[in-house]
């Protein structure tokens, strides 16, 4: 097989391309056959140095990769409900960017309904953390007003459409005039430009008593904000702070990220109470223990896919050598929906 290789934390530079020896899949694993890996935000971090379950799970070197799609190969002998042959796609912590991957049955799951083989293999995590977030921490309801940063994304176009699914109303916010056309697509009730608009001054005209949910990914370039314009039992959702991050070179500025860090709003358990409001967080590169929480959140976003209500994402698909291309590409802040390497 072949994987992606980081010895050591920086910039492009440090993604090789090794060779080595099928893995054997152990007692409750199978071993997939990668056609589709999908590329995250998360990865292009673990490349950086900066995150911290990569630190605490693995080390370096490292494998990044949390997703992909393919065939099962082999399984373990005591793995009896999933045959070789099988199309899968498998949630990994870490390791996911190989051509040849044995993960635990647990974390293999059929490829949705109406998914190509490359628009699976970014299929699990974008959805799971959109359906995390909307679901399970912020319990969005029908009439609910949902705004959502970086809707142009991969979290932020599976939102859109889980949001909408579930009867709320949705503002998306993106960050270039030409990522506007794809989440009219999506079916958005307000649609912001943040180049040309301030998208609170926006989002309240739709929504002048605030917002009900906000997804927000952006760190402390607008969480401050984002918590202000929440309406009263409003819930500001946090999973990212990508603002902290550089934006297309590929090394972090380390002045910029400790003044960034003390930009970061502390929210005191005083004023939340006072406000009525909340604030959730969540990474879920954690909760790979909490397999009842996965398991539900997966086999949720299948019967979504077979009933047609959740649809692939506008996907790019990279060469697997051309890794450190994806991950200029998805850092410049340009991209929209999933990028994805293939085998």
């Amino acid at each position: 097989m072949r994987r992606i290789v980081i010895h050591r934390p920086g910039g492009f530079e440090q993604l090789y391309v090794e060779s080595a020896a099928d893995p054997v899949p152990q007692p409750g694993e199978i071993l997939v056959r990668s056609q589709s890996m999908g590329v995250n935000y998360a990865d292009s971090i673990v490349r950086m140095g900066l995150y911290a379950s990569a630190k605490k799970y693995v080390g370096y070197p490292i494998t990044p990769g949390f997703e992909l799609a393919g065939i099962v190969e082999r399984v373990a002998a005591d793995v009896t409900d999933v045959r070789a042959g099988a199309r899968v796609v498998a949630l990994t912590r870490f390791g996911g960017y190989a051509t040849a991957v044995s993960v635990p049955r647990r974390q293999v799951f059929p490829i949705p309904d109406g998914f190509s083989e490359e628009e699976a293999g970014g299929f699990p995590v974008v959805f799971l953390t959109a359906h995390y977030a909307l679901s399970e921490l912020a319990h969005v309801r029908e009439g609910d007003w949902v705004m959502v940063h970086s809707a142009g994304g991969g979290v932020g176009m599976a939102a859109l459409q889980i949001a909408r699914l579930r009867g709320a109303r949705t503002i998306a916010v993106v960050g270039h005039s030409d990522k506007v056309a794809h989440v009219e697509r999506l079916g958005a009730d307000v649609i912001v430009d943040k180049s040309k608009e301030d998208p609170f001054k926006v989002g309240r005209r739709a929504a002048p008593a605030g917002f009900d949910i906000i997804l927000d990914a952006n760190g402390p370039a607008t969480l401050a904000a984002s918590y202000e314009n929440l309406r009263p039992t409003g819930r500001l959702v946090v999973y990212g702070f990508h603002s902290m991050l550089p934006r297309g070179t590929g090394r972090v500025n380390f002045l910029r990220l400790a003044i960034d860090y003390l930009k970061i709003p502390r929210f005191s358990p005083m004023s939340l109470t006072n406000d009525n409001k909340s604030v959730l967080a969540f990474n879920l590169s954690y909760l790979f223990e909490e397999t009842s929480l996965l398991e539900r959140g997966m086999d949720q976003l299948l019967v979504w896919a077979k009933e047609g209500r959740i649809k692939p994402l506008p996907t790019r698909a990279y060469r697997f050598e051309h890794v450190a291309q994806a991950h200029r590409d998805l850092e410049s802040g340009k991209t929209v929906g999933k990028l994805v390497l293939v085998a």
